[in-house]
C-alpha cells in the first residue's frame, strides 16, 4: 500500500525513526549546499561529473548509446565530448538542485533570467489556459520553481514519488512551497486536467520512455520511440495553448536562463498521432540548441517496437 504524502509540515514524527537517520544527514548536506555561491557549486559540480563518468560505466554506456543513436553522424570522439560534458552539466544542475528548493526567490530572481517570456506572458493576458511542453534537461527543477516563484498563477506538475519516505516529504516540500499541485504519476491526468481547467499552468515533461501504455512509436531523431499522446487530448479538452519550454544552464556558474518558444499552432490537430510527432521535433529542436544539457543518461529508447532488439 502506498503511503499518503505529509501535508502537515510538522508531521515528522514517523521521520525520526533511526532508520531515517542517514538520510537525515543527507538532508542537513544539502540544505547546506543551498547556501553556497552557484559558482562554487558549478566547479564542484564539473569535477565530480567527470569522476561520475569515469566511474559510472552503466549510465555513461546508455548516454553513449543515446547519443550515437540520435547524432549518427557524429564522430565517436566528439559523441564521448558530449557524453562526457553532459555528465559534467548534469551533476553541476543536481548540485544547484537546493537553490531551487530553499533559496529565497530574491535569489532565484537573481540567477534565473528569461528569454522570450513574451509568449508565456501574452498567452496570461489573454486569460489563455496553458500547458508548458517541458524537455527533461538538467536545469528544468531550478526553471521550473523559478517560474512558479512568482506565486501566480500556480503550476501542476508530476512527479514519480521515491520509496524513501523522508525524501519524499522533502521533494514535495520544496516542490510546493510556493502552493500549485504536484500529483504522483500513477495518479494519472485527471488532477492535472482540472488543475488547469481552474487557471494552473501544467509544467508537463512527457519525454521520457512511458512503456506501451498509453503510447505510440514516432521518431525521435529518426528512432521510434515509444511516445505518450496525452500532450493533444489534453489541449483538446482543456483548451490550453501549449508552449514549449527550456531551462538552460550557463557556463561558469552565472546562472540559469528559462527559453519560451512560440506557442504551437494549428495543435492539436485531432491525429493524436501526428500531435506526438509535431511533440517530439520541437523536442528535438531543443535539444540541437543545448545538446550536452539533455537527459541523456535515460534510456530513452528502451520500450521497442514488435521485433526489434533492445539497444540497452
Amino acid at each position: 500500500m502506498r503511503q499518503t504524502i505529509m501535508a502537515d509540515p510538522t508531521d515528522l514524527k514517523p521521520l525520526l525513526h533511526p532508520r531515517y537517520w542517514p538520510s537525515w544527514l543527507v538532508y542537513a548536506f544539502l540544505r547546506i549546499m543551498a547556501l553556497l555561491p552557484l559558482p562554487v557549486l558549478w566547479a564542484a559540480g564539473g569535477l565530480l561529473g567527470e569522476i561520475l563518468y569515469l566511474f559510472h560505466g552503466k549510465r555513461r554506456e546508455v548516454a553513449l548509446i543515446n547519443i550515437r543513436l540520435c547524432f549518427p553522424d557524429l564522430p565517436e570522439r566528439a559523441r564521448r565530448s558530449m557524453a562526457r560534458s553532459h555528465f559534467r552539466e548534469f551533476v553541476r544542475a543536481a548540485m544547484a538542485v537546493p537553490i531551487a528548493w530553499w533559496g529565497s526567490v530574491r535569489r532565484l530572481q537573481r540567477i534565473v533570467h528569461c528569454r522570450d517570456c513574451h509568449y508565456f506572458d501574452d498567452a496570461l493576458a489573454e486569460n489563455r489556459r496553458i500547458i508548458l511542453l517541458v524537455p527533461h534537461f538538467v536545469g528544468v527543477e531550478i526553471g521550473g520553481m523559478y517560474l512558479a516563484s512568482a506565486g501566480e498563477p500556480q503550476f501542476v506538475d508530476m512527479y514519480k514519488r521515491p520509496r524513501n519516505r523522508l525524501f519524499d516529504y522533502m521533494i514535495w516540500k520544496g516542490r510546493c512551497r510556493f502552493g500549485g499541485l504536484l500529483i504522483e504519476r500513477f495518479e494519472g491526468i485527471k488532477s492535472a486536467l482540472r488543475g488547469v481547467k481552474k487557471g494552473m499552468v501544467f509544467y508537463y515533461l512527457p519525454d521520457q520512455d512511458p512503456g506501451r501504455d498509453g503510447s505510440v512509436f514516432v521518431p525521435f531523431f529518426g528512432v521510434p520511440a515509444a511516445t505518450l499522446t496525452a500532450l493533444g487530448r489534453m489541449a483538446a479538452i482543456t483548451g490550453a495553448v501549449v508552449i514549449p519550454c527550456f531551462t538552460r544552464q550557463l557556463p561558469l556558474g552565472r546562472g540559469y536562463e528559462v527559453i519560451f518558444k512560440p506557442p504551437l499552432e494549428n495543435f492539436p490537430s485531432g491525429d493524436d498521432v501526428a500531435d506526438a510527432r509535431r511533440m517530439n521535433a520541437e523536442i528535438e529542436a531543443g535539444v540541437r540548441e543545448m545538446p550536452a544539457q539533455y537527459f541523456w543518461v535515460h534510456k530513452r529508447f528502451k520500450t521497442r517496437p514488435e521485433g526489434q532488439p533492445n539497444y540497452y
